[in-house]
């Protein structure tokens, strides 16, 4: 029988296959999670809130990336990913003298 995948190999496999949309998705909800919590705080100019939305969503940002390379780093190290782009064709691989 076929192993089947646990739910955290799924998403580990989906998140280094997707790394950019990954990083993008999370600076998304930063950015949308942090402008909601500083529209609560009334004592804020608006400018403020967008400045402090921004700073958050880019130390979300930063870490994201981080991650992203750690699991590049980690795919390489283990050889648990090929070194060539998916849309190249392997012929095209090849070192011609």
């Amino acid at each position: 029988m076929a192993e089947s995948k646990t739910k955290f190999e799924e998403i580990r496999k989906w998140v280094s296959d997707h790394k950019l949309r990954t990083v993008g998705c999370l600076w998304l909800s930063g950015i949308t999670g942090s402008i909601a919590y500083n529209w609560s705080q009334p004592a804020m100019k608006t400018s403020v809130k967008i400045i402090h939305a921004r700073l958050h969503a880019q130390a979300l940002t930063l870490a994201a990336l981080a991650g992203a390379a750690v699991v590049e780093y980690y795919d390489h190290k283990t050889e648990a990913t090929n070194r060539y782009p998916k849309f190249l064709p392997p012929e095209n691989l090849s070192h011609k003298d």
